[in-house]
């Protein structure tokens, strides 16, 4: 009998995956104290990262998502043979 896979639940709640399957991650520092930092730190904080590529690949292993390559090159779509020679 197989193993059968189990995808790492917390590495699954800490990362959010695009449409291209880059991964992206919250920041740390902002749950208290936050007063000692300036208006631009928290401003900045609040947005997400996207997590670096070299970390995202064993993310995704761990998550389980293997398929995506988010910086593969795009196949073309194969044209159907309708090219009109005007």
């Amino acid at each position: 009998m197989a193993y059968k896979f189990k995808p790492n639940k917390a590495v699954a709640k800490r990362f959010k995956v695009t449409a291209k399957g880059k991964l992206k991650r919250g920041h740390s520092l902002t749950s208290h104290l936050r007063s000692a930092r300036t208006a631009k730190k928290k401003r900045e904080l609040r947005r997400p990262e996207i997590l670096f590529e070299g970390h995202a690949r064993n993310m995704r292993k761990l998550m389980g998502i293997g398929g995506k390559h988010p910086n593969a090159p795009r196949k073309r779509a194969a044209s159907g043979g309708a090219q009109s020679a005007a």
